[in-house]
């Protein structure tokens, strides 16, 4: 039998393939950025960026994320590079009926169609780890089946050294920015998002954080039809985000709210944040108002402490507290800091911390460029190039992307709120200690070992 394109991209030989021109092309970026540096060459780095990144596209795989991924931190790349990889579409061609038939009858037995009342042939979704299935129970409920694509483990280690080719070449080209600790963080993140067991428990976690929410919807899991390779869960109606930046003011401003309460109240009561606010990661709710959460894969547990941090340089920022900025750097793995890196640090939490920083309605912030925080990160990527660089702690990569991912939504949705009532509501009466004794129970709860 013949294989479809999609199949030989994702056969063994298929990747091999694709690695040897990701490769290639990593080389060619190494050679004619270092040319550049030492020998004054110049090369044109729109063309070239948009080599690497339909490199990334076509291999549709766990690099295609981490380029997702590089693209909201800025200036972990040159510009040119961040701007293509910002581009890569997360909708990856899904695999054929073949594999799904195969892989379903490993994880559910040989007469896993008899479990359901009608299972979808084509995927509704597909993305770079995994592709989903609308399938209908016996009962009449509507439910989602999250299958991941094979060899996903060896494809990530793979991967995960092709990240570690980039960030020596862009160390090489500029040390501004160590990456030490980004590589590892993302390498811890990604092969988390292989284990579909614990992505269950913490969908499971999420609907408890999020009971209260009335406006934000978490899918539930359906274990008798989940194993480690498999996920699923109910089916959850949505549009998507970016269909609303023309609906009336009210509409979008309540979109972000429930956004903004949605990715908050987790970490602000619980210390665990949803890492990926990617935009295939929620939906609007028929009701026009409300939002799906979805994709659990990527989630971050903090210690109290960091989560304290946090707030401790939004009030050191409000009172130009300097000391106080200091100490929440530290406890964020920030070390050894100069006073030139603290001033640098300071410029960029300003911009992040902006606009719950006054007290009106106002929007998020500005696009520069097509890109949120652009102008800022540029100034700051200047000034750390000065003064030797800074290390990014692990614990920073992922508050600092959903921040800039989240305010690139409400930037879309054109929304004005009052963002500092609705921060600092949130963080009344924040106590470390019950958090952790909150975070611990609830982790506990959900079998979730991953403690911070």
């Amino acid at each position: 039998m013949l294989m479809s394109n999609t199949q030989k991209e994702n056969s063994i030989g298929g990747r091999l393939a694709r690695y040897g021109r990701v490769s290639t092309t990593m080389a060619g970026l190494a050679t004619k950025l270092l040319g550049e540096k030492y020998l004054g060459l110049e090369i044109k780095r729109d063309d070239h960026a948009l080599e690497l990144t339909q490199a990334l596209g076509n291999l549709k795989g766990p690099l295609m994320k981490v380029g997702q991924i590089l693209a909201t931190i800025p200036e972990a790349l040159p510009p040119e590079y961040a701007k293509g990889f910002q581009e890569l579409q997360s909708n990856a061609p899904p695999m054929g009926w073949p594999f799904v038939r195969r892989r379903m009858k490993a994880e559910l037995g040989s007469d896993w169609q008899s479990r359901f009342k009608s299972f979808e042939r084509k995927a509704a979704a597909a993305a770079s780890l995994g592709q989903v299935h609308k399938a209908l129970t016996h009962e009449g409920q509507n439910i989602a089946c999250k299958l991941q694509y094979p060899d996903m483990k060896s494809a990530i280690q793979a991967d995960l050294n092709q990240l570690k080719i980039i960030f020596s070449i862009y160390e090489r080209y500029d040390s501004s920015i160590k990456t030490q600790n980004i590589h590892a963080e993302l390498s811890e993140r990604l092969h988390e998002e292989l284990d579909y067991e614990l992505e269950a428990k913490y969908e499971k976690l999420y609907g408890y954080m999020l009971k209260d929410e009335k406006s934000i919807h978490v899918p539930e899991i359906i274990d008798e039809l989940s194993t480690d390779r498999l996920l699923t869960s109910t089916w959850l109606e949505g549009e998507r985000i970016l269909n609303y930046t023309d609906a009336p003011a009210e509409t979008r401003n309540a979109i972000a709210m429930n956004m903004f309460r949605a990715w908050y109240v987790p970490l602000y009561y619980y210390g665990i944040i949803h890492g990926d606010p990617h935009l295939g990661n929620y939906s609007v709710h028929p009701d026009d108002h409300s939002i799906n959460l979805l994709d659990f894969g990527c989630v971050r547990v903090f210690p109290a402490q960091f989560v304290g941090g946090v707030i401790d340089l939004y009030h050191a920022l409000m009172e130009d507290d300097i000391p106080r900025a200091v100490h929440a750097y530290e406890i964020w793995g920030f070390k050894n800091l100069s006073k030139e890196q603290i001033e640098t640090l300071n410029i960029w939490a300003r911009f992040l911390y902006g606009p719950i920083m006054e007290d009106k309605i106002r929007p998020i912030g500005e696009v520069t460029n097509g890109i949120y925080g652009r102008e800022t990160a540029q100034k700051v990527h200047a000034k750390l190039k000065e003064i030797g660089g800074v290390t990014v702690p692990r614990e920073f990569v992922f508050m600092d992307r959903a921040a800039l991912g989240l305010g690139s939504v409400f930037l879309h949705l054109k929304a004005e709120i009052n963002w500092y009532h609705v921060f600092n509501e949130l963080i009344e009466g924040f106590d470390a200690n019950k958090m952790n004794k909150t975070q611990a129970s609830v982790l506990k709860k959900f079998g979730i070992l991953n403690m911070p």
